[in-house]
């Protein structure tokens, strides 16, 4: 796999170092992961490896395109290599699983803003759309099922209440 890393990063006018192949490594392994995540699996190679490393690894493989970051609201911002395609993203609410959805149109942007001219759209040229779907994966569902069975009804005394523990119940 380094091979393919060194081609990756030479393309790209990057030198090849040891963190930058960690984190290609790491990203191949588990896309769709957080700094942390990457500093952890890379880190299982490399003990030594600092954070300040990996997000200055981050930045510049996202600045060359050789990484895609994206940030699901209320999250960490993600990455993944999965570049140059026109795919959005669909997450978890309960566990945040991340899937890759393939766009159904096809070609970019694959949305486009509506057709209602103003003086803030004028002159802008639309060449991404960046959709995050937010929904309950089916093993969420069906944990949830199992625990709906389990569990007896509590009755809940306010509207504050019910939302504190639907939140905490996940």
């Amino acid at each position: 796999m380094r091979s393919r890393w060194e081609e990756m990063l030479r393309a790209a006018g990057l030198r090849v170092t040891v963190p930058r192949s960690l984190v290609l490594s790491a990203l191949a392994e588990r896309p769709h992961s957080d700094a942390d995540a990457v500093l952890a699996a890379a880190r299982r190679s490399y003990p030594n490896l600092s954070a300040q490393a990996v997000y200055g690894v981050l930045k510049a493989l996202a600045a060359s395109s050789l990484v895609r970051r994206f940030e699901p609201a209320g999250a960490a911002a993600l990455y993944e290599l999965r570049v140059g395609d026109n795919h959005h993203h669909l997450v978890c609410r309960r566990c945040r699983t991340v899937v890759d959805v393939d766009c159904a149109v096809g070609s970019a942007p694959c949305l486009t803003p509506s057709t209602v001219t103003s003086e803030a759209r004028a002159g802008f040229v639309v060449d991404e759309a960046e959709v995050i779907f937010w929904g309950v994966c089916a093993d969420c569902r069906a944990g949830a099922d199992r625990e709906a069975v389990r569990q007896p009804a509590v009755p809940m005394t306010n509207e504050s209440d019910n939302h504190y523990r639907r939140e905490t119940s996940a």
